[in-house]
C-alpha cells in the first residue's frame, strides 16, 4: 500500500498529539504514586468511561470479531456478548464498593480482606501472576494484530512494527501515567470509531459486495447472518450461546469483563472522583462496548467473506506476507487496503489509536501491581515517591518489551482470547463472593489460582498430546475446568482457617457490603448503607434488555427488517427508561 500527503500527515499528526500529551503530564503524574495511577481520584465518570471503552477497543479487537464472524457467523460474538451480564453485575453492585475501598490497585484489596502471611503471599504473587504473565499475554496478542496490520498496510516487518509501535507507546506511556492515557483516550475513541465506521462503509461500497443490499443476499453469506446460534446443531449452539450465558459470564476472569470488576476496570473505578462516578461510569461502559461498538467490525467481517471466502485468497491476495500469520483474524486489515487516500490514513490513525489506547491501560496497569503490591510491600518500603515513579516507569517500559518478544510466539487473535478464557475459568464466582461472604479466605484465592492454571495447562499439553484422548471441544474444556476450580476453591474455604475477626470488622466496617453473609462473623450493627439490593438486581436486568435492545435493533434495521428493529429499539427505551427511574434508589455514598 501506499500512502499521499494526505495519509502520512494524518498519521504524523496523531503520534505528535499523543506525544505531546504525554509530555504535557510529566510532571502532574510524577508528584506520586496516586496520580500516576489513579490520577489523583479525580475523574469525572464520562472521562473514566470513555476511558474503559477505548481501553476494550483495541487493534485486535476487530480482528477478533473478524476471527469469530468468518468461522461462527454473527452468532458467534455471544463468546463476548454474554459477558454484558457480568458487566451489568459490576455497574450496579461493585461499582460503588470499590471506589469505597480506596485501596490504589484492586491487588492491595487482599492485605484489606484478608489475614496473615498468606494474605500477603496472594498479594504478591497475584500481582507478578496479573502484572506480568496475564498482561503480557493480551499486550502480545494487540501487538499481534498491529504486527499484521502493518504488514498488510505498510508492507513493515515485525520488527520493524513492534520497534515503532512498542518505542512511542512506551515513550508515551512512561512520561503521562494514567493522566495522559485517560485525557487522550476520550480522543482516541472517536477517532477509532470514525475509523472503523470508514472501514465498514468502503467494504459495503467494494464491486464485489455491492453494498448493503448486495451484502445480505450474497450466497455466501445465508449461515453468517442469524443473531442467534442454530439451536439444532448441538455442539456450536453450546459453544457460543449456552455455555457464555450459563457458566461463563460468572465464572471466568477476563480482562475487562472480570465477575465483580477487577484489572484496568478497577484502577478507572478507584480513579472516579466519588462513589456515583464510578457506577455511571462503569454503566456508560458497558452501553458503548456491547451496544456501540460491534456493528462496524461485524459489516467489515462479513464483507470479508466476500471479498475474501477463503484464507488461500488472502494468501492470494498478498503473497509477500508471512504465511504463518495469515489466519480468518487477517481478513480485517486486508479489508483496509480498498480504502481511499485519506480515509486509509485516518482508519490508520485509528487503528493507532486503538493499540496505543489498550496498551497504554495495560502498561500503566501491570506497573502499579508491580511496584506498589510487589516492590514496595516486598523489596523497598521506604522509597520516596519520586523513587517508586521511576521504578514505574523502569516497569512500563520492559513490560513493553517482554509484550513484543511474546507476540512473535501467537498466530492469530482468537488464540490469545481461548487461553485467557481457560486460565481464568472458575475463579469468577469467588471474585463476585468475596464481598459479601465472610468465609471465603485467602487460601480460597490461592487454590483457585492454582487449580485453574493447573486445569488449563493440562488441557493445553497433556490432555491430546501425552494420554492420546480425543480432542476435546473448547466449550466442555471450559466447562470441566470452572467445575474442578469451583469445586476446588469451596473445598479449600471449608478446610482452612476463616480470616481473623479483627480483619473482616476493618472490612466491613468501612465497605458495609449489604446482604446477611458477615453476620456470623462480624458486629453488624450501626449504619448498613443505603443500598436497596432489590433495586440493584432490577437495575441489572434492565440494563441488560436495554444494551442487548440496542444491539439487536442496530443488527435489525441494517438487515432492512424494520419490524423486529422497531420492536427492539422499544424494548431499549422501555428497559433505560427503568435504569433511569430506579438509579436514585441504588444509593452510593458522596
Amino acid at each position: 500500500m501506499q500512502l499521499n500527503y494526505l495519509d502520512w500527515f494524518i498519521v504524523i499528526f496523531y503520534f505528535v498529539f499523543v506525544l505531546a500529551v504525554g509530555l504535557y503530564y510529566t510532571r502532574r503524574a510524577g508528584k506520586g504514586m496516586e496520580e500516576y495511577f489513579v490520577s489523583g481520584r479525580n475523574l469525572p465518570w464520562w472521562i473514566v468511561g470513555t476511558s474503559m471503552v477505548a481501553t476494550t477497543f483495541s487493534s485486535d479487537t476487530p480482528n477478533l470479531v473478524t476471527d469469530i464472524v468468518r468461522k461462527h457467523g454473527v452468532s458467534g460474538n455471544w463468546v463476548w456478548w454474554a459477558f454484558l451480564l457480568t458487566g451489568m453485575v459490576t455497574v450496579f453492585f461493585y461499582a460503588k464498593l470499590w471506589r469505597r475501598s480506596q485501596a490504589l490497585t484492586d491487588i492491595g484489596f487482599y492485605e484489606m480482606r484478608y489475614s496473615g502471611k498468606e494474605a500477603a503471599f496472594l498479594r504478591g504473587f497475584r500481582a507478578l501472576y496479573l502484572g506480568v504473565v496475564f498482561n503480557v499475554i493480551v499486550m502480545a496478542s494487540v501487538t499481534l494484530s498491529a504486527i499484521k496490520i502493518s504488514g498488510i498496510l505498510l508492507g513493515l516487518n515485525k520488527y520493524a512494527t513492534v520497534m515503532v509501535c512498542g518505542l512511542i507507546t512506551a515513550i508515551y506511556s512512561c512520561t503521562s501515567g494514567l493522566w495522559g492515557v485517560v485525557v487522550t483516550d476520550v480522543l482516541l475513541f472517536v477517532l477509532a470509531m470514525i475509523g472503523s465506521i470508514a472501514a465498514a462503509w468502503f467494504a459495503l461500497g467494494h464491486e464485489s459486495v455491492g453494498g448493503l443490499t448486495g451484502l445480505l443476499s450474497h450466497p455466501q453469506l445465508t449461515s453468517k447472518l442469524s443473531l442467534l446460534p442454530d439451536f439444532s446443531r448441538y455442539d456450536e449452539a453450546m459453544a457460543v450461546f449456552i455455555i457464555p450465558f450459563a457458566v461463563q459470564w460468572w465464572s471466568v476472569w477476563y480482562p475487562g469483563a472480570e465477575p465483580g470488576g477487577g484489572g484496568y476496570v478497577a484502577q478507572r473505578m478507584l480513579a472516579s472522583k466519588d462513589e456515583k462516578n464510578s457506577l455511571l461510569a462503569t454503566l456508560w461502559f458497558n452501553a458503548a462496548h456491547y451496544a456501540i461498538r460491534p456493528w462496524p467490525w461485524i459489516i467489515v467481517a462479513l464483507c470479508s467473506l466476500v471479498v475474501f471466502p477463503d484464507i488461500s485468497d488472502i494468501q492470494r491476495r498478498f503473497p509477500n506476507f508471512n504465511p504463518s500469520l495469515i489466519n480468518d483474524d487477517l481478513a480485517y486489515p486486508a479489508m483496509l487496503t480498498f480504502l481511499p487516500a485519506g480515509f486509509l490514513g485516518l482508519a490508520l490513525a485509528s487503528l493507532a489509536a486503538a493499540y496505543m489506547s489498550t496498551i497504554s491501560t495495560h502498561l500503566n496497569w501491570g506497573a502499579s501491581y508491580i511496584i506498589d503490591d510487589f516492590y514496595k510491600r516486598f523489596i523497598k518500603a521506604d522509597g520516596d515517591e519520586k523513587h517508586y515513579i521511576f521504578a514505574a516507569r523502569v516497569v512500563t517500559f520492559s513490560l513493553m518489551i517482554l509484550a513484543c518478544l511474546l507476540s512473535f510466539a501467537l498466530e492469530h487473535a482468537l488464540q490469545a482470547f481461548n487461553i485467557l478464557l481457560q486460565i481464568g475459568a472458575g475463579t469468577g464466582l469467588l471474585f463476585m463472593l468475596r464481598w459479601f461472604w465472610w468465609r471465603i479466605n485467602a487460601w480460597s484465592e490461592i487454590s483457585a489460582m492454582m487449580i485453574s492454571f493447573c486445569a488449563a495447562l493440562y488441557f493445553a499439553f497433556v490432555h491430546t498430546s501425552m494420554l492420546g484422548y480425543a480432542e476435546m471441544s473448547e466449550w466442555k474444556m471450559l466447562t470441566v475446568g470452572v467445575a474442578i476450580t469451583t469445586a476446588g476453591w469451596l473445598i479449600v474455604t471449608f478446610l482452612t482457617p476463616a480470616t481473623d475477626r479483627e480483619v473482616l470488622q476493618s472490612f466491613y466496617d468501612k465497605i458495609r457490603p449489604m446482604g446477611p453473609g458477615w453476620s456470623r462473623a462480624v458486629d453488624a450493627s450501626g449504619e448498613t448503607g443505603k443500598e436497596n439490593f432489590t433495586a440493584s438486581l432490577l437495575c441489572v436486568f434492565l440494563g441488560c434488555f436495554a444494551v442487548y435492545g440496542a444491539l439487536f435493533s442496530t443488527g435489525y434495521f441494517l438487515y432492512g427488517n424494520t419490524l423486529l428493529g422497531g420492536l427492539f429499539a422499544v424494548v431499549c427505551l422501555i428497559s433505560a427508561y427503568g435504569v433511569m427511574t430506579l438509579l436514585p434508589k441504588v444509593q452510593w455514598r458522596g
